[in-house]
């Protein structure tokens, strides 16, 4: 497995991660077997994964318990992202919302550390920004942490640029974390200049699309009600047919490559920076081996042009979230 620098701190990981959500739920009613989970995380440890990304909200907090059981044993050889920043009672914040006060964060990481069986996290991202605390005192937070030894790394998530540059200048931002793929390009605007520029890591979350890119979703896909998908605007019955002419113009790629759907998709963003490390996420090994094997997917010119074309060519119909999380991203 091709290893990749995030960031100009020194941290190296795998070209392509492993994001663990869908492990506690997210896209179905039902959570699969911790066993099975724990099964696919060592596997991709066997196939070169060094990167393993979680949250204390996913589950809440079984996601990085599944995480620290799974990598207990190959603790000194992979690279663990965790998450704070929503509110917890067991990190002295009324339950529900946002909250990256200093006193929780140092609650959080505690926590954090016990469930992944760890003395140290790699690296510790801001899960989303908090309004209602400076993002230098969050900053300040994590530098505290990073004396300790508690944190290796400081990340940022679905941040805007005015946000992490105050936060770069008190604590290095290691790598940012925001959706990027061919089904959402925004980060090309101003993400990723002021990224090259400060030399910060990028890792795309939802690289395939949340599944739409792996040529699986049809226009007669039904998402059930524990699925995240059933409630975004993008994957709603007539964005879902119209969003679909992507998919058709990237199969014409694949086709040509010998290459499924979806490692088109993650090759492209492997090709777009050498500091990129896309995170898809998946139950299935089989999966898994197929989105690994996108390291293996050379795209030329012509490739890249053809589906820059095509992913501008097709306007993308719906929102990626519903108005109330939309709220939560910084610009």
């Amino acid at each position: 497995m091709e290893h990749r620098a995030l960031g100009n701190n020194g941290l190296a990981v795998s070209a392509i991660g492993l994001g663990c959500m869908s492990l506690t739920g997210a896209y179905d009613t039902a959570s699969p077997d911790r066993a099975d989970s724990i099964a696919v995380i060592r596997r991709a440890v066997e196939l070169g994964v060094t990167f393993f990304d979680t949250a204390e909200v996913y589950g809440p907090f079984a996601n990085e318990d599944i995480v620290g059981e799974a990598l207990e044993p190959h603790r000194d050889d992979v690279v663990i992202a965790t998450k704070f920043g929503f509110a917890f009672e067991e990190n002295g914040v009324p339950p529900g919302g946002l909250s990256s006060d200093p006193a929780s964060i140092r609650r959080a990481v505690d926590g954090s550390l016990r469930r992944l069986r760890t003395d140290h996290i790699d690296l510790y991202y801001q899960h989303r920004v908090d309004p209602d605390v400076p993002i230098e005192d969050v900053a300040g937070a994590v530098k505290e942490l990073v004396a300790a030894g508690k944190v290796r790394h400081f990340g940022m998530s679905e941040a805007g640029v005015g946000t992490i540059r105050r936060a770069h200048a008190v604590q290095p931002v290691t790598a940012l974390q925001s959706e990027y793929s061919l089904f959402w390009r925004e980060p090309e605007d101003e993400i990723l200049p002021a990224l090259e520029e400060l030399g910060i890591g990028f890792v795309p979350f939802s690289p395939l699309g949340r599944g739409f890119l792996t040529g699986q979703v049809t226009a007669a896909t039904r998402f059930g009600e524990g699925d995240i998908r059933s409630s975004l605007p993008r994957f709603e019955r007539e964005a879902l047919e119209a969003n679909l002419a992507l998919v058709d113009l990237i199969t014409t790629v694949a086709a040509r490559k010998s290459a499924a759907v979806g490692q088109v998709a993650l090759a492209w963003l492997l090709a777009q920076q050498p500091w990129i490390v896309p995170i898809p996420g998946t139950r299935r090994e089989e999966r898994l081996q197929e989105n690994l094997r996108a390291v293996d997917v050379t795209l030329d010119d012509r490739d890249l042009a053809e589906l820059d074309s095509a992913s501008r060519e097709v306007k993308v119909v719906g929102d990626r979230y519903p108005e109330a999380m939309q709220q939560l991203i910084d610009r």
